[in-house]
């Protein structure tokens, strides 16, 4: 393997940067005693938290409340075979603040499935990791 395939592993702030510039991730929960993995429509909020929309009134949601989960996106590129991931552990919480939730509704953030009332879950980081990979000779494409 060449120098440049090696993966370059990312900080805490460069993790969160990337994330911010897609709109989908994966949250991975548990359901049934079994690891569940759930696409959804999220943004990094100010203060470091992903905010994830979900389903009002989902099994999902209640789920995701008061539990640890963790976070996956990513960018790839199939051609290149280049690209970032980036994953985060942390406690997850439905938002109960009123001046939040309009926050978050101002945002224009709504569910993947495009309800237009979501329930808002916080995710609190804890624990964030990322990597970023080119191909070799071939510039790393930021976004």
């Amino acid at each position: 393997m060449d120098r440049d395939d090696e993966p370059e592993e990312l900080g805490a702030e460069a993790c969160l940067r990337l994330l911010s510039t897609v709109p989908v991730g994966r949250v991975v929960y548990t359901e049934h005693a079994l690891p569940a993995v759930l696409p959804v429509a999220f943004e990094v909020a100010p203060d470091g938290r992903l905010l994830l929309a979900v389903r009002r009134g989902s099994a999902t949601a209640r789920r995701l409340d008061g539990t640890v989960v963790a976070f996956q996106a990513d960018r790839l590129d199939p051609d290149t075979r280049s690209g970032w991931s980036v994953l985060v552990h942390g406690r997850a919480d439905i938002l109960r603040d009123p001046e939040q939730i309009l926050r978050a509704l101002r945002s224009g953030l709504r569910s993947w499935v495009g309800e237009p009332d979501p329930v808002f879950v916080a995710l609190a980081p804890e624990l964030i990791s990322g990597r970023r990979i080119s191909a070799a000779g071939r510039p790393v494409r930021h976004s």
